[in-house]
């Protein structure tokens, strides 16, 4: 009888030290400096907004998702998002609410199982945060995006937040240290060159909220910052602003005539005239500038797609300083590098795969005369 006892005993305090750990919680402070209580253990999530689900798909996470919202939903013509190409298995699972932040707390109360955290990039986008948290009980982890050039340590500091919530910060370290050894090797390769051997450039047709035509620009575009190209709608007065998409007049573009043009293929989603590539083909004005009479003109990656695609930046990065500076990038294949960030990223090597959807048009000429 006494055995029979220690052994129900025995057994009552493993189950309660058993709920305990499932139950037991701490606090983590996210992006918008707010106090969350999340478990301390997290297997189920949602990613809303913008980029989240790229970021939880950098940190090898992303196989803990239980939905998604509804742009992963979408078959599309065209894709430059390396992740979801990467994971096409993203467009089978459960969708919780529309896309750019906008949830469905019904919809997320319904699932099964039920995430236990929400990360939330663009958190004045869509759905207020607090109250998502509020109506469904489930805790929200707000991630600023950043970028990789200004707000560079906001991107590295929302990979630590996920990475601290997963349970992953070997990789989220390893992730950011990818992206600084990376841009380290763009300027080590291009610091010292000479100011009047810096050729002049421009890129074009880069997105923003949809896709824009040939004038439409990035003062502060990365790529051209990490190689110290001389981008000539650059202005210093705009620092801090200056990785906002800008509509150049074309008169300005006809003034500046650099001598080397990068289109953002992100513009091939409009038809006709509107197209970037149209303008460059058949535009009288544009037909003047040296860089299209001369045939350097050079298709890019979209990196600017449901926000920005960080891996694409690095591989257009590279691309861009094997045409500015081929001597300097001359052990770089453009292609392979791609792969190779991509295939550190999101699991696979994917630039053949959304080059096609681009026909085939990345890290090339494009010149249309």
């Amino acid at each position: 009888m006494r055995h029979f006892l220690l052994v129900v005993l025995f057994a009552a305090v493993m189950t309660a030290f058993s709920a305990s750990a499932v139950e037991s919680r701490r606090s983590i402070t996210d992006g918008s400096g707010r106090v969350v209580s999340v478990p301390a253990v997290v297997k189920r999530v949602i990613c809303s907004g913008p980029g989240a689900l790229r970021l939880m798909t950098y940190l090898e996470a992303q196989d803990r998702i239980v939905a998604v919202d509804d742009i992963e939903a979408k078959r599309r013509r065209f894709d430059a998002r390396p992740y979801a190409l990467a994971h096409p298995e993203f467009r089978n699972y459960p969708v919780f609410g529309e896309f750019r932040g906008f949830d469905n707390p019904e919809l997320i109360l319904t699932l099964d199982p039920p995430p236990q955290v929400i990360f939330k990039t663009y958190p004045t986008m869509g759905h207020d945060p607090v109250e998502l948290q509020a109506k469904t009980g489930i805790p929200v982890v707000v991630l600023e995006y950043g970028n990789l050039d200004t707000h560079r340590a906001q991107f590295f500091q929302s990979l630590r937040i996920v990475g601290d919530v997963m349970g992953v910060r070997e990789r989220a370290e390893a992730v950011v240290a990818f992206f600084e050894e990376g841009i380290s090797d763009l300027d080590r390769r291009t610091a010292d060159v000479p100011a009047n051997e810096r050729k002049t450039c421009f890129v074009g047709g880069i997105a923003f909220k949809g896709p824009h035509g040939f004038r439409s620009t990035e003062p502060g575009y990365p790529p051209f910052r990490f190689l110290k190209a001389a981008n000539v709608a650059y202005d210093p007065a705009m620092l801090g602003s200056a990785s906002r998409q800008v509509t150049v007049a074309k008169e300005k573009l006809l003034e500046w005539d650099p001598e080397v043009l990068f289109v953002d293929l992100s513009t091939l989603q409009l038809e006709g005239e509107a197209s970037g590539l149209w303008e460059i083909a058949h535009d009288a004005a544009l037909g003047t500038l040296s860089a299209v009479r001369q045939g350097r003109v050079y298709g890019v990656v979209p990196y600017n797609w449901y926000t920005k695609n960080y891996g694409s930046i690095l591989a257009n990065a590279y691309f861009i300083g094997k045409v500015l500076y081929p001597e300097r990038f001359a052990d770089v294949d453009p292609a392979a590098k791609a792969d190779e960030i991509y295939t550190f990223l999101v699991g696979r090597p994917v630039f053949e795969e959304m080059n096609t959807h681009f026909r085939g048009l990345a890290f090339t000429a494009v010149s249309g005369r």
